[in-house]
């Protein structure tokens, strides 16, 4: 992405949003916050504004599913990316339908993983723009 990019980067996962970071900070991205639970996202969301917002779907304390209904009727243009390891749909679908732009399955190969990054920033702006 040729623009620094702002990334809120959530899951309860360490060592995920370790791999993440990394991935993004290749891409060009400026991790600006980490959380590790849906309410510390929204805090952070609130607070930092990101461009786009990685979040993981299954986390304790408050899911990602729950904390992406929040931040998606405080700001209907949030870019929220939901972070998956299901193989079930039900919760990813549960997602999109509630404001999320797209998901990511946790593992893809990183190449992938760039590829539906990059995709999603330049439809979310597209749709923006219009």
């Amino acid at each position: 992405m040729s623009e620094k990019v702002k990334v809120l980067l959530v899951d309860d996962e360490s060592h995920i949003r370790i791999f993440m970071r990394k991935v993004l900070q290749s891409m060009n991205c400026d991790v600006i916050a980490e959380a590790a639970d849906g309410n510390e996202a929204i805090s952070m969301y609130r607070r930092y504004k990101p461009n786009i917002t990685l979040m993981d779907i299954n986390m304790r304390i408050m899911n990602g599913a729950k904390a992406l209904k929040i931040i998606v009727r405080e700001d209907p243009s949030a870019l929220v990316i939901m972070l998956t390891s299901l193989h079930s749909m039900e919760k990813v679908n549960e997602c999109l339908s509630s404001g999320a732009s797209n998901y990511l399955r946790k593992d893809l190969p990183i190449k992938e993983i760039k590829q539906q990054i990059i995709h999603t920033w330049h439809s979310h702006n597209n749709k923006t723009k219009h």
